[in-house]
């Protein structure tokens, strides 16, 4: 059975998540959702303008966001502070239901990579869009509530808990393990 965090045992672990870096991280995990509800961890991946990452399901699953349920730009890529979901989680085994494509080791707020902020991922080049992402009834049964409340709070808004979006600037390879920097 999953145990799921308490607001208190989340708040407890927030210093961890802090110290993630500011500039330069690394990106830890790349899981690419070839159609709902399936997951494929990869070593490697390709960024495509178009397309997003190459084999994900972002440009044919469509969006409810959008006035003719077409992919949304703003919102090709998904991103997930790698601190944040191994605390949630509990285990790596357990970030891909998060449903997010790159799981980094940067810090991801408000602040730090404000919407128009460049990151540079191998050979590929992604942009902070405007458009935020927030934990919704799934996040809810994987996690629990208490955690889908914290990383829509306020807190956890600005501090991008449950991730960000971005968009592919320049195409490329990205790689687990190479290094996520601010342009």
């Amino acid at each position: 059975m999953i145990k799921h965090l308490s607001t208190a045992e989340i708040e407890a672990g927030m210093d961890w998540v802090r110290l993630s870096p500011k500039d330069t991280g690394t990106l830890e995990l790349i899981i690419r959702r070839p159609d709902i509800g399936e997951r494929e961890i990869l070593s490697s991946g390709q960024l495509d303008l178009n397309l997003g990452l190459l084999g994900d399901n972002w440009s044919t699953r469509g969006s409810s966001s959008t006035p003719d349920g077409q992919a949304h730009p703003e919102m090709q890529l998904n991103l997930m502070n790698a601190r944040m979901i191994q605390l949630i989680a509990g285990s790596k085994d357990r970030w891909p239901l998060a449903g997010d494509q790159l799981y980094v080791d940067l810090d991801l707020s408000e602040k730090n990579v404000p919407p128009g902020t460049q990151l540079e991922i191998g050979e590929a080049l992604i942009e902070v869009t405007t458009v935020p992402h927030l934990g919704c009834k799934k996040f809810v049964e994987r996690f629990g509530l208490d955690a889908m409340r914290f990383v829509n709070s306020q807190l956890g808004k600005a501090l991008h808990l449950r991730g960000i979006n971005a968009k592919v600037i320049r195409a490329g390879k990205i790689e687990t393990g190479e290094k996520i920097r601010k342009i």
